[in-house]
């Protein structure tokens, strides 16, 4: 694939990932205004995975910018992914979470094999590519960061929505938040040895 073809490819994605999330703790938010009961902290944990989905459509939107067909393709799947979405928690949140765990193995694959294209020499333009200064800012990347510093912080964002959404799906929809006392307000870029864990479309 070349640089334009993974960025249609990663745009298209970002922007269908980031509502699980959002219809989670839209979801929640209501229930608890309905119920007069607390939540538990995960509205919070929820609403913080859309903004960070968000965040990684915004820093791809830096690169390149869709014309108006491919809006109308998002615009299209966007409700039908939204509405489908949000009529199965109100079903079943276990098995939202279990399948929103499922996909996002698959984004860590993706991010993986666009680092591995990278790293190929498949990518040239993405190669120079200064990292944007919206995902330096986001992720406290260096100065001189590229873009490949960008695509393994994604990943790793990557990995811990999967985690989270399996243990949100093991936990229930009832019991408190299991990752409260880890929220943290600041992103940090995952060292070399965490970079390995993640990787475990290398492990297969």
């Amino acid at each position: 694939m070349t640089e334009k073809q993974w960025l249609r490819r990663i745009i298209f994605l970002e922007s269908i990932s980031a509502i699980p999330g959002m219809v989670a703790g839209m979801s929640r938010h209501m229930r608890s205004l309905r119920t007069f009961r607390r939540d538990y902290g995960w509205i919070h944990l929820l609403l913080s995975e859309a903004e960070n989905q968000r965040m990684h459509l915004l820093t791809f939107l830096e690169l390149r910018k869709p014309g108006w067909i491919f809006r109308e393709f998002i615009l299209w799947s966007q409700g039908v992914f939204f509405n489908t979405f949000f009529v199965t928690y109100l079903i079943s949140p276990k098995i939202c979470h279990r399948f929103v765990g499922f996909l996002e193995e698959e984004a860590v694959i993706t991010y993986t094999r666009c680092i591995r294209d990278l790293d190929a020499g498949k990518l040239p333009k993405w190669s120079q590519t200064p990292a944007p200064n919206i995902a330096k800012a986001y992720w406290k990347l260096s100065d001189d960061a590229m873009l490949r510093d960008v695509l393994l912080a994604i990943r790793a964002d990557e990995a811990i929505h999967r985690q989270v959404n399996h243990k949100l799906a093991d936990v229930g929809p009832n019991a408190p938040n299991p990752f409260l006392d880890q929220e943290k307000g600041e992103r940090h870029p995952p060292n070399e040895n965490k970079q390995r864990e993640i990787d475990t479309y290398s492990k297969k």
